[in-house]
């Protein structure tokens, strides 16, 4: 925790002086019940109409004095509440956008959304509670006792009684919630992680018309967070009645005392009135005390649930001392293998190639044959877990994540754009790109036409694309890895959304590239990989074969197989 609670160093003079006005508040009011005695006992019971005057214009006096303390402390609260939320957040994205893949798929997406919204929000309103009344609360409940004391000893001993009661009660309530509320914000992960599933899937739910099925999917789950939320709330509802019915009975015992105690001479009607709002202070704040506490527990379960993030260890750095390769290759897999995390088997196994500088390495196989596994080793999302992957002869383990990147564009499956413009959008790929570099990248992408058709380079893309079809996002996307020039070009099944005559336009615009990258062109049809310098096949994450078109055809059944499937035998004659 005190690595989170660093980021509140830069607040400490918030810290110190939101407590300091609470309590300078809490002291004017201990005041209050004595002049209110005062004004029963002297001024009405005295008929000082003057006196009443005096006291009424210093309680007034008394209330703005407070409320300026408790505005200022407020401010001053909030101020370091928002603040460290704010650099807590920043800290916590920051941190989680250096995560590998298999750390992503280990902790959940929506489980990470949880912590940088719901947790945030709660550890930011918890710090702003414990500033304002962690030392207040306390302070009045012991000062009202000590002040009761000072105006009778046996009546202030009903304060010794009730205090112990009413404080068995509230934490008993606090002890038996807190868990609770831990399971709450577990089952809350369950409702948003289903929630962002169906959001992005929304249009596979319509095709298999799957709503009514994932509508009661979602119905249950939330209604089992309802249900916990209702018995929780109905555990913490037992609060104010009990703690009232204890006050009451105290009052009453109070009272009773007062009054013999005012017909034997011994206190006034004022003192009565005076304890009885000392009673009620400390009732009160008793109350918020033990809200308090839930309050700061549940931040402190949430801060834990952030800790645990901040402390996965993220992006991999380099390695020193790995050997190295041949610098003339420019990407060589050399007997790799990778299983992912809590999977029971590999999802390949003893790969081996070697890509020069300007080929292009087709890669093929059937759905779940380890395509996209085998190219999310190149730029090190994933590491190899068997062998080695080296990147201009040197391991990529090595190479600092963020210069490998650099060199590599990659071309995801899912093609992926960003509110903004068309210039935005490519310039990912290189910040200080010209306007003449990006619409160069767009020719060879074969999107010239689609800058054309959204007016230039300002033209507006909206979120994920959504104002263009499938095979303009893949060529945009396309573009923005071109704007890059990368060493190592990456399209990951890239142009499926292409006619074959934009997509052989393509492939020959790569080849005719002046910088001369290596692309590793991942597909399912033979007809995007035949003119490849080499074509791996993969068949459940093996290496079943490796060569050009003609050769595999004659040397490689899974490969005839595929080419066989898409096209007459008598064509590949």
């Amino acid at each position: 925790m005190s690595k989170l609670f660093s980021y509140l160093r830069a607040y400490r003079k918030e810290c110190i002086l939101g407590p300091l006005l609470k309590l300078m508040e809490a002291a004017l009011e201990l005041f209050v019940p004595l002049i209110v005695a005062a004004v029963i006992d002297r001024g009405i019971g005295g008929q000082d109409q003057r006196f009443i005057v005096r006291m009424s214009l210093l309680l007034v006096g008394l209330g703005l004095a407070g409320l300026v303390f408790s505005v200022t402390a407020q401010y001053f609260s909030a101020r370091a509440a928002v603040g460290f939320v704010t650099k807590l957040r920043h800290a916590l994205y920051t941190h989680v956008q250096r995560f590998p893949y298999s750390t992503l798929d280990r902790i959940g997406v929506s489980t990470l959304i949880t912590r940088m919204s719901s947790d945030m929000n709660q550890v930011q309103t918890g710090l702003n509670l414990t500033l304002r009344l962690l030392l207040r609360s306390p302070f009045v409940v012991f000062g009202a006792m000590i002040m009761a004391f000072t105006i009778d000893t046996a009546a202030a001993l009903w304060f010794v009684a009730a205090i112990p009661v009413l404080a068995l009660v509230v934490f008993g309530i606090m002890l038996l919630t807190m868990p609770m509320y831990r399971r709450v914000q577990e089952h809350l992960d369950k409702v948003l992680g289903t929630t962002r599933e169906n959001l992005n899937g929304v249009r596979v739910l319509r095709a298999f018309r799957k709503e009514e099925d994932e509508c009661q999917r979602f119905e249950t789950q939330n209604t089992a967070l309802t249900a916990l939320q209702q018995h929780v709330g109905r555990v913490s509802a037992l609060m104010n009645p009990v703690t009232y019915v204890i006050v009451n009975l105290s009052v009453i015992l109070l009272i009773r005392t007062g009054t013999i105690r005012v017909q034997e001479g011994i206190l006034t009607q004022g003192a009565v009135v005076a304890l009885y709002n000392y009673f009620s202070q400390i009732l009160v704040e008793l109350i918020k005390l033990a809200n308090l506490i839930i309050n700061i527990t549940k931040s402190l379960a949430c801060a834990k649930r952030i800790q645990g993030v901040m402390d996965v260890s993220d992006e991999e750095t380099a390695q020193p001392d790995l050997p190295g390769g041949d610098a003339a290759v420019r990407v060589e897999f050399d007997h790799a293998g990778l299983c992912y995390d809590g999977a029971s088997g590999n999802a390949l196994t003893e790969v081996t190639l070697r890509a020069m500088p300007g080929q292009v390495i087709g890669v093929i196989g059937g759905t779940g044959s380890g395509k996209t596994s085998l190219i999310h080793l190149i730029p090190r999302f994933y590491e190899a877990t068997t062998g080695r992957v080296l990147f201009n002869g040197s391991d990529v383990r090595a190479v600092d994540p963020a210069a490998l990147r650099t060199k590599i564009g990659i071309v995801p499956q899912k093609a992926t754009l960003f509110r903004g413009t068309i210039r935005e959008n490519l310039r990912w790929g290189n910040p200080s790109a010209s306007d003449e570099a990006l619409l160069a990248a767009a020719e060879a992408a074969q999107a010239a036409d689609v800058v054309a058709a959204k007016g230039g380079l300002d033209g507006m893309i909206e979120q994920a694309g959504r104002n263009l079809s499938g095979g303009q996002r893949q060529r945009l996307t396309i573009a923005r890895a071109l704007v890059r020039r990368p060493e190592v070009l990456i399209l990951d099944d890239s142009s499926s959304a292409l006619d074959y005559v934009t997509d052989a336009a393509l492939r020959n615009a790569l080849r005719s590239l002046p910088y001369r990258p290596t692309v590793f062109l991942v597909s399912q049809r033979t007809a995007a990989v035949q003119n490849a310098d080499q074509i791996l096949v993969l068949d459940n994450g093996r290496m079943v074969g490796l060569g050009t078109h003609g050769e595999l055809m004659a040397s490689c059944s899974v490969y005839r197989e595929i080419h066989e499937s898409q096209f007459q035998k008598e064509a590949s004659k």
